[in-house]
């Protein structure tokens, strides 16, 4: 099931390009599946040869009608404004959110069978070993840069190996679909000529333009980058040279140069044209290093004078003890979000007030600060013109090169004698949102609120939801006992999101920490879960008390002060302080599941709550992710007070 779920939300996400602005989409449905599944178990003794038909008919529709930006539209583009070919975002979506959910339920069907016939948290113990091992094998995958033909053929033998009838009609409604599975994304992978880095599917064009080579590069359907000459790049847009014009130490020293958003290299290309004597190029996309390593016309990666970084440019800041003449943030712009986090970008943390003062301290003096790119609106530009004013304690230079699209260039030097502006930036108009902060880093967000278009879409999911928890489960009262299980698994879902947020500040948004902390918060639920089994915990209220503790805990220690821990030391603190609440969360689910009269009805209620928990996560946009504590000690609040009377008193006795 975590295999599968991963590999949609990664492959939906690459063609569907709705699907870079909601990758929980795809989440959420997983959940409703799962849940749906555990709900159905002991109403059919069919084999849910449903499952893999629906995969292959989901993979079919999604090939033949992708959804990718109209390249032929003129302006520049994002999120909230684009022009795409394919089906329009109200028809693909639902359809894409209820396939999902009927993919997920075939497994959840299978696994729910298999809970009456061990004890209860034997049961749990197999299904998060099995989780746990669906991580690391697409975690494997990812890291070979394996195509999606690869994460087809394993859910193909899956659902052979699970589903194998004796009567020949069943063996053809599995081999079947399997079939059409990995030989549709067979057809991808050869057709494509795509490189699948774990972020995005890259996708890449060579050509002459005025006699100037030319690579055009596309990620997930979306035109991204061009490798060009680095003298063309400059005769052609001018922002690529006012960072070093307005950088007093530019002119006259240029020892070491950080860029972060190398990219294919056109930026590095520039930096060396410039006489940069050391550059430390930092990229998060491997495949992108790639392949301006190997065909941007000036071989700027094949340099001595360069060093390449592939990580995250804020957890570089954090970690590196290089100072420097020259810090570029050159359009890091990553057109997704991290996976299962709501709203964060792979940038995010990359335009708060706290990062750029920690660029200001990798400065020489002398040094400055200079980031460009398409802002899209002037408001964005005036915000993070505050923010670097906030970071540095004066005005930076603001130079908007052109109003369509705002492309604009804002520089700050180390002080006012550092930086030579050409005209004095007047300053944010009325109605410019304040600076983001690490703990609300949703710089593309200009209103404290949930934007509609979320809002709309969440309802919706929850109106799908209620109607098939009907259909499939039969009157909601058959729940009512497990309510507090319910609330549990909202509880739960929010102190992921706020782990998974919170390693991203404090270690990088690479896909390497965002698989290694699913993979924990796996680790300490089955630690949690085998704790219950062997030794005897204390009781449910003892319990409580505990992850209340482990709330208070999280919500007082400040993540300054934890990036000011060396690497090692930080990385302790962080496992305590995240992993103590969901440890005491699940021995209080463990035990509380323990003695559930109905496994697969009590696990069901358990993992609806979890899809509305994702559907809660959007509440960060209001109170930010340190805010999501407040919101879960309520929910557990709540379940400690719907705990069925006897079993409250049997625990309090013990």
């Amino acid at each position: 099931m975590l295999f599968l779920e991963l590999a949609l939300i990664r492959w939906t996400g690459s063609n569907i390009v709705h699907l870079s602005y909601f990758t929980n989409f795809v989440l959420l449905g997983s959940f409703l599946g799962i849940g749906l599944g555990f709900l159905r178990v002991g109403r059919t003794k069919r084999q849910p040869y449903y499952s893999p038909i629906t995969l292959a008919a989901l993979v079919l529709i999604i090939l033949m009608f992708p959804v990718t930006v109209d390249r032929d539209t003129e302006g520049v583009l994002y999120w909230t404004s684009l022009s795409t070919t394919g089906p329009p975002a109200w028809l693909i979506l639902p359809v894409i959110f209820c396939a999902a959910a009927v993919v997920l339920m075939g497994p959840a069907e299978l696994v729910g069978r298999c809970f009456p016939e061990l004890p209860r948290l034997e049961a749990y113990r197999y299904d998060l070993i099995g989780s746990l091992s669906g991580i690391a094998l697409f975690t494997l995958l990812s890291f070979l840069s394996a195509p999606p033909v690869l994460w087809g053929t394993v859910a193909a033998v899956a659902y052979i190996v699970l589903l194998w009838p004796r009567r020949p009609l069943g063996q053809v409604l599995v081999i079947l679909p399997a079939t059409v599975v990995v030989a549709a994304l067979s057809v991808e992978t050869l057709t494509a000529g795509a490189l699948w880095s774990p972020y995005y599917k890259v996708t890449s064009d060579r050509f002459q333009y005025d006699g100037v080579p030319v690579m055009d590069i596309q990620v997930n359907g979306i035109p991204h980058q061009q490798a060009i000459p680095a003298e063309r790049r400059l005769e052609w847009e001018r922002q690529y040279a006012l960072p070093y014009e307005r950088a007093a130490a530019a002119s006259g020293r240029l020892d070491d140069v950080l860029i972060v958003g190398a990219g294919s290299g056109t930026d590095v290309a520039i930096a060396l044209s410039k006489g940069a004597k050391r550059v430390d190029a930092v990229e998060i996309d491997p495949q992108l290093l790639r392949l301006g390593r190997e065909f941007h016309p000036d071989k700027p990666y094949d340099d001595p004078r360069v060093t390449t970084h592939v990580t995250d440019g804020r957890a570089f800041l954090e970690r590196t003890s290089r100072k420097y003449d020259l810090i570029l943030f050159a359009l890091p712009d990553s057109l997704t979000l991290v996976s299962g986090a709501s709203s964060l970008r792979l940038e995010s943390y990359l335009f708060t007030q706290e990062a750029m003062r920690a660029a200001r301290e990798h400065l020489k003096p002398g040094g400055a600060f200079s980031m460009y790119n398409y802002y899209r609106e002037r408001w964005l530009v005036d915000r993070l013109a505050s923010t670097m004013q906030a970071a540095f304690g004066h005005k930076p230079c603001v130079d908007v090169v052109t109003e369509a699209g705002q492309q604009a260039v804002i520089t700050a030097g180390v002080t006012t004698a550092d930086q030579r502006c050409g005209a004095e930036w007047p300053g944010a108009a009325a109605g410019t949102p304040p600076p983001a902060g690490d703990d609300r880093p949703f710089l593309y967000i200009k209103d404290r609120a949930i934007p509609q278009i979320y809002i709309v879409t969440l309802l919706l999911i929850l109106i799908v939801s209620l109607l098939a928890v009907r259909v499939v489960a039969g009157p909601y009262g058959r729940m009512r006992p497990y309510g507090d299980l319910f609330l549990l698994g909202v509880g739960f879902l929010l102190l992921e999101t706020k782990s998974v947020t919170g390693f991203a500040l404090l270690f990088g948004t690479t896909w390497v920490v965002n698989a290694i902390v699913f993979a924990g918060v796996l680790v300490a639920v089955l630690a949690a879960v085998e704790v219950t089994r062997r030794f005897r915990t204390p009781p449910l209220p003892v319990m409580y008390a505990v992850l209340a503790a482990g709330l208070v805990l999280a919500w007082l220690v400040p993540n300054s002060w934890l990036l000011s821990l060396p690497v090692p030391v930080r990385a302790v603190a962080a496992v305590v302080i995240a992993f103590l609440p969901i440890f005491a969360a699940n021995v209080v689910f463990a035990k509380r599941f323990s003695d559930s009269s109905d496994s697969t009805l009590a696990f069901g209620a358990n993992l609806l709550g979890a899809m509305v928990g994702g559907c809660l996560e959007y509440l960060a946009l209001l109170v930010g992710y340190r805010g999501l504590l407040v919101v879960a000690a309520v929910l557990y609040l709540g379940a400690f007070l719907l705990l069925p009377r006897r079993g409250r008193a049997a625990v309090a006795s013990g």
